[in-house]
Protein backbone atom coordinates (compact mmCIF):
# COMPACT_ATOMS: atom_id res chain seq x y z
CA UNK A 1 0.00 0.00 0.00
CA UNK A 2 1.32 3.46 -0.97
CA UNK A 3 0.60 6.45 0.38
CA UNK A 4 2.07 10.15 -1.26
CA UNK A 5 0.11 13.63 -1.09
CA UNK A 6 -0.54 16.35 -3.48
CA UNK A 7 -1.31 19.65 -2.51
CA UNK A 8 -2.99 20.93 -5.74
CA UNK A 9 -4.19 24.61 -5.07
CA UNK A 10 -6.33 26.72 -7.28
CA UNK A 11 -6.53 30.84 -6.30
CA UNK A 12 -7.48 31.57 -9.86
CA UNK A 13 -10.41 29.41 -10.16
CA UNK A 14 -11.43 30.54 -6.66
CA UNK A 15 -11.56 34.06 -7.71
CA UNK A 16 -13.64 33.20 -10.90
CA UNK A 17 -15.66 31.24 -9.24
CA UNK A 18 -16.55 33.77 -6.31
CA UNK A 19 -15.29 31.37 -3.97
CA UNK A 20 -14.69 32.01 -0.49
CA UNK A 21 -14.26 29.36 2.13
CA UNK A 22 -12.16 30.39 5.56
CA UNK A 23 -13.20 28.19 8.22
CA UNK A 24 -16.91 27.79 7.13
CA UNK A 25 -17.68 24.26 6.61
CA UNK A 26 -21.13 24.26 4.71
CA UNK A 27 -20.42 22.50 1.37
CA UNK A 28 -22.69 23.77 -1.77
CA UNK A 29 -22.61 20.33 -3.82
CA UNK A 30 -23.09 19.65 -7.68
CA UNK A 31 -23.01 15.80 -8.36
CA UNK A 32 -23.01 14.90 -12.09
CA UNK A 33 -25.07 12.05 -13.20
CA UNK A 34 -26.48 10.77 -16.48
CA UNK A 35 -28.54 8.18 -17.95
CA UNK A 36 -27.51 5.19 -19.21
CA UNK A 37 -28.96 1.70 -20.43
CA UNK A 38 -30.54 -0.55 -18.14
CA UNK A 39 -29.03 -3.56 -20.09
CA UNK A 40 -26.11 -5.35 -21.15
CA UNK A 41 -27.14 -5.95 -24.74
CA UNK A 42 -26.60 -2.80 -26.20
CA UNK A 43 -28.02 -2.41 -29.74
CA UNK A 44 -26.06 0.81 -32.13
CA UNK A 45 -27.19 2.82 -35.28
CA UNK A 46 -25.09 1.21 -38.01
CA UNK A 47 -25.91 4.93 -39.71
CA UNK A 48 -25.01 7.24 -36.51
CA UNK A 49 -22.45 5.36 -34.26
CA UNK A 50 -25.21 6.04 -31.89
CA UNK A 51 -26.48 4.13 -28.62
CA UNK A 52 -30.22 3.24 -29.39
CA UNK A 53 -32.38 4.12 -26.47
CA UNK A 54 -35.70 3.45 -28.33
CA UNK A 55 -37.30 0.50 -26.56
CA UNK A 56 -35.16 0.33 -23.76
CA UNK A 57 -35.59 1.31 -20.40
CA UNK A 58 -33.08 3.30 -18.67
CA UNK A 59 -31.50 3.87 -15.44
CA UNK A 60 -28.91 6.38 -13.50
CA UNK A 61 -25.87 5.41 -14.27
CA UNK A 62 -24.66 3.13 -11.17
CA UNK A 63 -21.65 4.91 -10.49
CA UNK A 64 -23.40 7.97 -10.15
CA UNK A 65 -25.68 6.28 -7.39
CA UNK A 66 -22.65 6.31 -5.41
CA UNK A 67 -21.68 10.45 -6.51
CA UNK A 68 -25.53 11.07 -5.19
CA UNK A 69 -25.40 8.83 -1.96
CA UNK A 70 -21.44 10.77 -0.90
CA UNK A 71 -23.16 14.24 -1.48
CA UNK A 72 -26.09 13.57 0.26
CA UNK A 73 -23.58 12.03 3.30
CA UNK A 74 -21.96 15.14 3.18
CA UNK A 75 -24.31 17.76 3.41
CA UNK A 76 -25.95 15.57 6.19
CA UNK A 77 -22.76 15.98 8.42
CA UNK A 78 -21.63 19.87 7.47
CA UNK A 79 -24.58 21.15 5.57
CA UNK A 80 -25.42 22.80 2.72
CA UNK A 81 -26.83 22.40 -0.63
CA UNK A 82 -26.86 19.54 -3.14
CA UNK A 83 -27.66 19.93 -6.78
CA UNK A 84 -28.05 17.35 -9.20
CA UNK A 85 -26.84 18.09 -12.47
CA UNK A 86 -26.84 16.29 -16.02
CA UNK A 87 -26.93 16.74 -19.44
CA UNK A 88 -29.73 14.87 -22.45
CA UNK A 89 -33.15 14.40 -23.47
CA UNK A 90 -36.42 15.70 -21.17
CA UNK A 91 -37.08 12.49 -20.29
CA UNK A 92 -33.93 12.87 -17.96
CA UNK A 93 -35.63 14.83 -16.05
CA UNK A 94 -37.09 11.97 -14.01
CA UNK A 95 -33.73 10.75 -13.20
CA UNK A 96 -33.28 14.53 -11.50
CA UNK A 97 -36.25 13.92 -9.50
CA UNK A 98 -34.78 10.21 -8.29
CA UNK A 99 -31.63 12.40 -7.42
CA UNK A 100 -34.36 14.77 -5.17
CA UNK A 101 -36.01 12.04 -3.98
CA UNK A 102 -32.95 10.57 -2.62
CA UNK A 103 -31.69 13.57 -0.59
CA UNK A 104 -30.32 16.31 -3.47
CA UNK A 105 -32.10 19.72 -2.71
CA UNK A 106 -31.95 20.69 -6.70
CA UNK A 107 -32.51 19.95 -9.82
CA UNK A 108 -30.75 20.67 -13.51
CA UNK A 109 -31.33 19.58 -16.82
CA UNK A 110 -29.34 20.68 -19.67
CA UNK A 111 -31.15 19.73 -22.64
CA UNK A 112 -31.03 21.07 -26.57
CA UNK A 113 -30.62 19.10 -29.74
CA UNK A 114 -27.45 20.87 -30.20
CA UNK A 115 -26.16 18.55 -27.22
CA UNK A 116 -26.71 15.27 -29.37
CA UNK A 117 -24.34 13.04 -30.43
CA UNK A 118 -21.56 14.61 -27.87
CA UNK A 119 -18.50 13.18 -27.22
CA UNK A 120 -16.58 13.18 -23.73
CA UNK A 121 -14.92 17.07 -24.13
CA UNK A 122 -18.31 18.02 -25.59
CA UNK A 123 -20.21 16.88 -22.53
CA UNK A 124 -17.62 18.53 -20.63
CA UNK A 125 -18.07 21.91 -22.38
CA UNK A 126 -21.90 21.44 -21.55
CA UNK A 127 -21.59 20.36 -17.96
CA UNK A 128 -19.26 23.47 -17.25
CA UNK A 129 -21.44 26.21 -18.50
CA UNK A 130 -24.08 24.68 -17.08
CA UNK A 131 -21.99 24.57 -13.61
CA UNK A 132 -20.96 28.43 -13.95
CA UNK A 133 -24.39 29.70 -14.34
CA UNK A 134 -25.54 27.64 -11.41
CA UNK A 135 -22.81 29.76 -9.65
CA UNK A 136 -21.12 29.53 -6.72
CA UNK A 137 -20.17 25.75 -5.43
CA UNK A 138 -17.38 23.97 -3.45
CA UNK A 139 -17.47 20.59 -4.50
CA UNK A 140 -18.38 18.89 -7.57
CA UNK A 141 -18.86 14.47 -7.53
CA UNK A 142 -19.26 12.40 -10.54
CA UNK A 143 -19.18 8.76 -10.72
CA UNK A 144 -16.18 7.23 -11.76
CA UNK A 145 -17.51 6.17 -15.43
CA UNK A 146 -20.58 5.73 -17.23
CA UNK A 147 -21.39 1.94 -17.98
CA UNK A 148 -22.54 2.84 -21.47
CA UNK A 149 -18.98 5.07 -22.50
CA UNK A 150 -16.46 3.48 -20.00
CA UNK A 151 -14.30 6.04 -20.62
CA UNK A 152 -13.57 7.85 -17.34
CA UNK A 153 -13.15 11.09 -19.04
CA UNK A 154 -15.71 13.76 -18.19
CA UNK A 155 -15.02 14.20 -14.43
CA UNK A 156 -11.62 15.09 -15.09
CA UNK A 157 -12.06 16.73 -18.30
CA UNK A 158 -15.10 19.14 -16.47
CA UNK A 159 -12.18 20.22 -14.18
CA UNK A 160 -10.20 20.76 -16.50
CA UNK A 161 -13.04 23.34 -18.63
CA UNK A 162 -13.90 24.98 -14.72
CA UNK A 163 -10.01 25.22 -14.15
CA UNK A 164 -9.86 23.64 -10.75
CA UNK A 165 -8.16 20.74 -9.47
CA UNK A 166 -9.92 16.92 -9.37
CA UNK A 167 -8.55 13.57 -8.70
CA UNK A 168 -9.79 10.29 -9.56
CA UNK A 169 -11.31 6.92 -8.37
CA UNK A 170 -11.99 8.10 -4.76
CA UNK A 171 -12.88 5.16 -2.24
CA UNK A 172 -12.95 7.33 1.05
CA UNK A 173 -13.12 10.94 2.04
CA UNK A 174 -11.13 11.43 4.95
CA UNK A 175 -11.90 15.02 5.36
CA UNK A 176 -13.06 18.42 3.90
CA UNK A 177 -12.17 21.46 6.59
CA UNK A 178 -10.46 25.04 5.88
CA UNK A 179 -11.10 24.82 2.40
CA UNK A 180 -9.37 21.47 1.39
CA UNK A 181 -10.51 18.13 1.21
CA UNK A 182 -8.13 14.83 1.75
CA UNK A 183 -9.48 11.72 0.11
CA UNK A 184 -8.05 8.61 -0.53
CA UNK A 185 -7.17 7.48 -4.26
CA UNK A 186 -7.64 3.66 -5.42
CA UNK A 187 -4.43 2.94 -7.51
CA UNK A 188 -2.87 -0.51 -8.23
CA UNK A 189 -0.71 -0.83 -5.34
CA UNK A 190 -3.48 -0.21 -3.07
CA UNK A 191 -4.58 3.50 -2.23
CA UNK A 192 -2.83 7.04 -2.01
CA UNK A 193 -3.80 10.02 0.30
CA UNK A 194 -5.00 13.30 -2.17
CA UNK A 195 -5.05 16.67 -0.54
CA UNK A 196 -6.98 19.56 -2.61
CA UNK A 197 -8.06 23.00 -2.19
CA UNK A 198 -11.82 23.48 -2.65
CA UNK A 199 -13.41 23.65 -5.01
CA UNK A 200 -12.97 20.36 -6.98
CA UNK A 201 -14.08 17.85 -8.72
CA UNK A 202 -14.04 14.23 -7.39
CA UNK A 203 -14.61 11.11 -9.18
CA UNK A 204 -16.22 8.67 -7.13
CA UNK A 205 -16.06 3.78 -7.02
CA UNK A 206 -18.40 1.97 -5.11
CA UNK A 207 -16.32 1.26 -2.45
CA UNK A 208 -17.00 4.43 -1.35
CA UNK A 209 -20.48 4.08 0.64
CA UNK A 210 -23.26 1.74 -0.23
CA UNK A 211 -26.83 4.19 -1.82
CA UNK A 212 -29.72 4.48 0.23
CA UNK A 213 -33.19 3.80 -1.43
CA UNK A 214 -35.45 6.66 -1.47
CA UNK A 215 -38.12 7.37 1.34
CA UNK A 216 -41.56 8.17 1.14
CA UNK A 217 -41.16 11.87 2.31
CA UNK A 218 -38.32 12.36 -0.33
CA UNK A 219 -40.48 10.76 -3.32
CA UNK A 220 -43.32 13.16 -2.61
CA UNK A 221 -40.66 16.08 -2.09
CA UNK A 222 -39.47 15.03 -5.48
CA UNK A 223 -42.88 15.15 -7.30
CA UNK A 224 -43.00 18.75 -6.11
CA UNK A 225 -39.68 19.86 -6.22
CA UNK A 226 -38.78 22.53 -9.37
CA UNK A 227 -36.47 21.15 -12.18
CA UNK A 228 -34.66 23.97 -14.03
CA UNK A 229 -34.63 23.00 -17.80
CA UNK A 230 -32.03 25.26 -19.45
CA UNK A 231 -30.77 25.19 -23.22
CA UNK A 232 -27.60 26.26 -25.34
CA UNK A 233 -29.04 29.80 -24.67
CA UNK A 234 -29.78 29.77 -21.00
CA UNK A 235 -26.08 29.06 -20.37
CA UNK A 236 -24.74 31.06 -22.95
CA UNK A 237 -22.91 27.72 -24.93
CA UNK A 238 -21.18 28.03 -27.96
CA UNK A 239 -22.94 26.08 -30.28
CA UNK A 240 -20.07 25.40 -32.30
CA UNK A 241 -18.53 23.59 -29.10
CA UNK A 242 -21.27 21.60 -28.25
CA UNK A 243 -22.89 17.88 -29.61
CA UNK A 244 -21.58 16.35 -32.78
CA UNK A 245 -20.78 19.79 -33.89
CA UNK A 246 -18.06 20.35 -30.69
CA UNK A 247 -16.06 16.59 -30.64
CA UNK A 248 -13.09 16.56 -31.57
CA UNK A 249 -13.69 12.22 -31.79
CA UNK A 250 -15.86 10.84 -33.75
CA UNK A 251 -17.09 6.99 -33.70
CA UNK A 252 -16.08 5.70 -37.00
CA UNK A 253 -17.04 2.12 -36.66
CA UNK A 254 -19.30 0.10 -33.62
CA UNK A 255 -20.30 -3.35 -34.12
CA UNK A 256 -21.01 -6.26 -31.11
CA UNK A 257 -18.51 -8.97 -31.43
CA UNK A 258 -19.60 -12.30 -33.08
CA UNK A 259 -19.33 -15.52 -30.85
CA UNK A 260 -18.87 -18.41 -33.22
CA UNK A 261 -18.07 -20.99 -30.80
CA UNK A 262 -17.79 -24.89 -32.10
CA UNK A 263 -17.26 -28.16 -30.51
CA UNK A 264 -16.63 -31.46 -30.84
CA UNK A 265 -16.49 -34.43 -28.89
CA UNK A 266 -13.48 -37.28 -29.54
CA UNK A 267 -14.54 -40.64 -28.80
CA UNK A 268 -12.98 -44.29 -27.70
CA UNK A 269 -10.42 -44.85 -25.05
CA UNK A 270 -7.43 -42.61 -23.95
CA UNK A 271 -4.77 -43.74 -27.01
CA UNK A 272 -7.82 -43.82 -29.49
CA UNK A 273 -9.03 -40.01 -28.49
CA UNK A 274 -5.28 -39.25 -28.49
CA UNK A 275 -4.50 -40.46 -32.01
CA UNK A 276 -7.84 -39.04 -33.38
CA UNK A 277 -7.07 -35.50 -31.35
CA UNK A 278 -2.71 -35.69 -32.94
CA UNK A 279 -4.59 -36.31 -36.92
CA UNK A 280 -7.68 -34.04 -36.23
CA UNK A 281 -4.66 -31.15 -35.19
CA UNK A 282 -2.23 -31.90 -38.31
CA UNK A 283 -4.95 -31.64 -40.72
CA UNK A 284 -5.74 -27.90 -39.81
CA UNK A 285 -1.76 -27.73 -39.73
CA UNK A 286 -1.68 -26.55 -35.85
CA UNK A 287 1.85 -26.56 -35.05
CA UNK A 288 2.36 -29.27 -32.85
CA UNK A 289 6.29 -29.21 -31.95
Amino acid sequence: MSKTVNDLKSPRACEFLGFCKQGADRLNIIVCIKQVPDTTEVRINKETNTIVREGIASIINPFDTYAIEESIRINEKLGGEVTAISMGIPSVEEFIREAIALGSDNGVLLSDRTFAGADTLATAYVLSMGIRKIGKFDLIICGKQSTDGDTAQVGPSLAEKLGIPHTTNVRKIEEIRNGYIKCQRMNDNGYEIVEMSLPAVITVIKEINNPRLPSIKGVMRARQATVHIWNAADVNADKALCGLNGSPTQVVETFVPAHDVTAEMIQGDADQQAKKLVDKLLSIKFPIF
